[in-house]
């Protein structure tokens, strides 16, 4: 007997109730994952956004010294 008869056994087997939940609760790790990486996303975002106003800040405040020294 493979894996999935025997799901398919307890399936069958279960109450109507209980067989219900098991095949609705099927998609909530896929849904979790799927929020998860929107999450990661959007933090990469906010991250990549945040360090490229940084790096042009210091580049500008570099550049302004360099000319003020006289390069």
């Amino acid at each position: 007997m493979n894996s999935t008869t025997r799901i398919e056994r307890t399936v069958a087997t279960r109450p109507r109730a209980a067989r219900g939940r098991v095949l609705g609760e099927r998609a909530e790790g896929v849904i979790s994952t799927a929020i998860a990486v929107l999450i990661i996303a959007f933090l990469g975002i906010a991250l990549w956004t945040g360090f490229d106003a940084m790096m042009n800040s210091a580049t500008e405040r570099t550049r302004t010294q360099v000319e003020q020294i006289g390069g």
